[in-house]
């Protein structure tokens, strides 16, 4: 018989020809059936290649061979099953869909989702095919979580078919889970329409209303955040104006913003400029050249003396020599003039941003700590000419 199967996949099956292939087919099924039956499970498939075995069997092969040869057996199935010649768009859809299916009931929703998405690309005229593999294909995302796709496909076989039962039940799920609570209730209320006992579509639109409740309650926070932080932060912009604090990389005053005045250093985001009881704090930024070593201040009060941070951080865990103290060292800032300017630490933080030269950079008032009449020192400021 199998003579009498074509090879070339270009000429079109006789009426004949398809029959004595349907028999063959059918045939070969029962033995290959027959034969799993006479083995032992040892040696039949393993129960992690289950599929792979069983798709090299002409019935279901899905692809052709690496090799490109397919048995005229294979090469026949396909014809009939997969040929645009052989087959009507909606026998395509049909078979596309028992592929998707077959996938489905065995959990491999990828799978499915490929067949369903063939049977519509072949864009069949009949309505209750494409309805179902647009509600199959949701229901293949919703098992992956694909809860956006899921409420895609579902609306789409809503789309075509509003009565679908399961395509309206799957939309106000997924909704619920992406959180469009308006968008499951709605699919709820449609469904409710029909079958207005039905306890499960309204425990889920209840439980849609209370996530509702929710999400307008803190959407409600959110914006009086973001109204308190915005007038916060135009409240620290007013004061460093009336300060007439100079800040770098802004033109003028209506040229300042907060993002000018973020900390670029690592982990210090959260630590911009802010103001308590009308009192500026800033973060600061010591530097010690001679050792490479930082030290950084989250919160230094504008009233409060800059050697007062510097009290708190010496005797220094790496100055071995005991060379860094408030009485021996000098202190210096960088000025937008590029050059080195000496400050007296006893003065106040909110005094020294206000010198002639200074500016902040990056939000962070920055200063280079050297001992004084040291080698370093020197070093430091012959650096600048």
């Amino acid at each position: 018989m199998a003579e009498e199967v074509r090879k070339s996949g270009n000429q079109a099956m006789t009426d004949d020809e398809r029959l004595a292939l349907c028999q063959k087919l059918d045939k070969e099924l029962d033995e290959f059936i027959d034969s799993l039956e006479k083995k032992r499970y040892t040696e039949g498939w393993p129960e992690d290649r289950w599929e792979e075995e069983m798709e090299k069997h002409p019935f279901f092969m899905k692809t052709a061979p690496d090799n490109g040869d397919m048995s005229p057996l294979a090469e026949g199935l396909a014809k009939l099953k997969y040929d645009p010649d052989e087959n009507t768009p909606l026998e395509l859809a049909t078979n596309y869909k028992e592929d998707g299916n077959f996938n489905f009931k065995h959990k491999n929703y990828r799978l499915a989702i490929i067949g369903y998405t063939e049977g519509l690309k072949v864009k069949c005229n009949d309505p209750e095919i494409n309805a179902s593999l647009y509600n199959n294909r949701g229901a293949s995302h919703w098992h992956l979580k694909n809860y956006r796709s899921s409420l895609y496909d579902s609306e789409k076989a809503l789309s075509i078919n509003p009565n679908h039962v399961k395509a309206r039940l799957r939309a106000a799920k997924s909704a619920l889970e992406i959180a469009k609570y308006d968008l499951c209730i709605k699919h709820c209320q449609e469904y409710l329409a029909s079958q207005p006992k039905d306890k499960e579509i309204i425990d889920l639109m209840n439980a849609a209303k209370k996530k509702k409740i929710i999400q307008e309650r803190d959407q409600r926070k959110r914006e009086r955040l973001e109204t308190k932080n915005s007038e916060q932060k135009d409240a620290v912009i007013k004061v460093i104006i009336e300060r007439g604090i100079k800040i770098s990389n802004c033109e003028d005053e209506d040229d300042i913003e907060l993002s000018k005045l973020e900390p670029t250093l690592p982990g210090a985001q959260d630590a911009v400029v802010h103001i308590e009881d009308g009192i500026l704090k800033w973060p600061v930024l010591f530097l010690y050249p001679e050792y490479q070593m930082t030290d950084f201040i989250k919160a230094c009060p504008e009233n409060v003396p800059l050697i007062n941070q510097l009290e708190q951080l010496f005797p220094a865990p790496w100055d071995q020599e005991d060379k860094y103290s408030c009485d021996k060292v000098n202190v210096y800032f960088e000025g937008y003039d590029k050059m080195p300017h000496i400050i007296k630490p006893s003065k106040n933080l909110g005094d020294i941003l206000v010198t002639k030269y200074f500016e902040v950079k990056a939000g962070t008032p920055a200063f280079f700590i050297l001992p004084r009449g040291s080698n370093i020192e020197s070093r430091f400021l012959e650096s600048f000419l």
